[in-house]
């Protein structure tokens, strides 16, 4: 399916959120948040000065919450300045990744579970949540590198991408936020791995997969109803006006993204004509 290069020469894009009719993203690597319009015009909303940001959401009140990656926080923005949300350090066992945040302001956070650029043995991780007021406790463990994130429509149901364990796994989320014990929601096909998923109006979930060069369309089960292919490595997916937003990226070692600057931003519209699909 043919795409269109809405932005070029970022470092690494991760994060992706629809909001307000742009696409929000981090440039992980170049600790900057970008706000990109559906015509391709870019702009930097907020530069970290002394780490890298990766999860996006905004609370109830328009805040928008940003994952500080090694330091393990969250910040807050309110348009004009930065302040400090949660601290993560205590409860994260490595640096926190991607986040979703719920319809009253819970927001969920994932990490590594190890120092995975490194080179350390793989372990599992841990989900936490962050409540409306900042406090933070764990709601899932043993998640295997927890990554792109999605809250149903009906604010029950946490899938997440376990991108380690190369399937999506969902939680039932009760009224106080608390998480219900994993369940199977998907594997991925062979050779594929979930990155950044996103949610689609009729229930499919879209996995970025790094290794498979493609972004995956399946329902809950497991059958894989579309697969787009992409140039190169395919981090993470967004949905917005009826078009799938894909952050690609040659490599996501952050030396070589840092020297290669080929990140991009590209757009594809189908298979959004089809009947059932935003």
């Amino acid at each position: 399916m043919k795409n269109k290069i809405l932005l070029a020469g970022l470092c690494f894009g991760e994060g992706p959120r629809w909001h307000e009719n742009a696409l929000w993203l981090s440039d992980m690597h170049d600790q900057k948040v970008i706000k990109v319009t559906p015509e391709g015009n870019s702009q930097t909303m907020v530069e970290l000065k002394d780490d890298q940001p990766s999860g996006l959401g905004w609370l109830p009140d328009g805040r928008l919450l940003i994952v500080s990656m090694s330091q393990r926080r969250l910040l807050s923005w309110d348009g004009d300045e930065i302040s400090d949300y949660a601290d993560l350090s205590g409860l994260a066992s490595w640096h926190c990744n991607d986040m979703v945040v719920d319809l009253v302001g819970n927001a969920y956070v994932g990490n590594f579970g190890f120092d995975l650029h490194n080179g350390k043995s793989p372990k599992s991780a841990e989900i936490v949540r962050v409540d409306p007021n900042g406090q933070c406790s764990i709601v899932a463990e043993d998640v295997f590198f927890p990554n792109g994130m999605v809250i149903t429509p009906d604010n029950k149901t946490l899938i997440v991408a376990e991108t380690f364990g190369r399937c999506l796994s969902a939680f039932d989320i009760d009224q106080n936020g608390d998480l219900g014990s994993k369940q199977a929601w998907a594997e991925l096909p062979e050779g594929a791995v979930p990155d950044g998923i996103c949610l689609d109006k009729a229930g499919g979930v879209w996995s970025a997969s790094p290794t498979t060069n493609e972004c995956i369309r399946q329902i809950k089960g497991g059958e894989v109803t579309h697969r787009i292919k992409t140039e190169r490595g395919s981090f993470a997916c967004m949905i917005g006006d009826r078009k799938l937003y894909v952050l690609t990226s040659s490599s996501s070692v952050p030396s070589e993204c840092l020297q290669n600057k080929d990140a991009r931003v590209e757009v594809y519209d189908a298979p959004f004509d089809r009947a059932g699909l935003p």
